[in-house]
């Protein structure tokens, strides 16, 4: 007599005494559910690269050349499999196509700008970061590339600016760096769009990192990041990475990259790597204690900007798009000697610039970036 099977329970394997379930053939790739955030940061798994002793984790190949002729790797200015593994993870988690690792976020930008031929326009924000405002003054200056800065707040102001077969470029930040204001990312796309259909969106996330806002599924064509903040998160090395979804501006950044040696080194790859495991975990809570900081300043009367302040005109706009609020607050005083002794009395805060690491830092933008 033939015990009858229920095909309602799991199939049970013996493995060394252990009676366990077993899985179905395409589980571990066709999961029934989508896998939280926090999962996919900490899973680092690249179907198409097979590491050959089975590591856990991605060996640091640290080589200039590989042997051969025809494999996939020759030299590691163009391609490294460490590198590769990093930047199949930031497509990953970013909702992206493609994604490049690069040296620092500055150099992504500088990558992202050589798309660009003189004569062509670029509308940028009015409060952008010093790094960036410092590129796009070069660029208009030596290239002849125009750029106009205007208030992203209110979408209607860019409009007039746009132009077909003039506005070759649209560069957000959404918070913008120092002041936090917000863009209507998903609006300005259409209205861009609807003008400009070749105008390429370009989208600084620095600020938010893929965990807590993806413009890519805004509209946006390409997006950066600085990855020396929250995507490294210990401020140990200097990187940055392009994400998009086009094959051909994908195709033209790779060759910037590759010409240029941008491309980020084998180590620091590992290193990055490394922090994008935790990026979740840690901005989760950095975000608690950013929250708490700028409720204490609010009450004391100072004009915080931080988007999840109830009082902060973007707040509506910005939780449409992001996930959540952020690690980085600022604070208005009125006055540069009391900036300067409260950037001089704090003891947990380093007075340094940048931002995003597990430690907590406090700057003066006005006279550090």
């Amino acid at each position: 007599m033939t015990p009858s099977i229920d095909p309602s329970k799991p199939k049970v394997t013996t493995i060394m005494g252990h009676n366990l379930p077993t899985p179905e053939p395409e589980s571990p790739n066709r999961p029934r559910k989508p896998y939280r955030f926090s999962t996919l940061c900490a899973t680092v798994e690249n179907p198409a690269q097979k590491d050959q002793f089975g590591s856990s984790s991605v060996p640091i190949y640290q080589s200039s050349t590989f042997k051969g002729i025809g494999g996939e790797y020759d030299y590691s200015r163009s391609g490294n499999p460490t590198r590769s593994h990093l930047e199949h993870h930031i497509a990953k988690i970013s909702s992206a196509a493609h994604a490049f690792a690069v040296s620092s976020g500055m150099s992504a930008l500088d990558v992202i700008l050589r798309v660009l031929k003189p004569g062509d326009e670029v509308i940028a924000g009015d409060d952008v970061y010093g790094g960036t405002n410092r590129l796009l003054t070069y660029i208009n200056k030596h290239v002849g590339v125009i750029v106009h800065h205007v208030d992203t707040t209110d979408p209607k102001n860019l409009i007039p600016h746009i132009k077909n077969g003039k506005t070759a470029m649209v560069l957000l930040e959404s918070p913008t760096n120092p002041l936090l204001k917000i863009a209507d990312l998903a609006q300005i796309a259409v209205d861009v769009k609807e003008r400009a259909p070749n105008a390429i969106i370009v989208v600084d996330n620095t600020m938010m990192s893929p965990y807590l806002q993806r413009p890519l599924e805004h509209g946006a064509d390409i997006v950066y990041d600085s990855a020396t903040k929250y995507l490294s998160g210990h401020h140990d090395l200097m990187a940055g990475v392009i994400t998009c979804n086009n094959d051909d501006l994908a195709k033209q950044m790779a060759f910037v990259i590759n010409a240029s040696g941008n491309a980020l080194t084998p180590f620091d790859c590992f290193l990055l790597l490394r922090g994008v495991k935790t990026l979740a975990i840690r901005m989760d809570r950095q975000q608690t204690t950013a929250m708490a900081v700028a409720q204490m300043l609010d009450r004391l009367g100072f004009k915080t900007h931080y988007p999840g302040l109830p009082n902060h005109p973007g707040r509506e706009v910005h939780e449409r798009i992001a996930d959540g609020y952020g690690a980085v607050l600022s604070f208005t005083t009125g006055d540069k000697a009391l900036s300067e002794r409260i950037v001089g009395a704090t003891r947990l805060w380093g007075i340094s610039v940048s931002f995003g690491c597990v430690n907590s830092l406090i700057s003066m933008p006005c006279v550090m970036s």
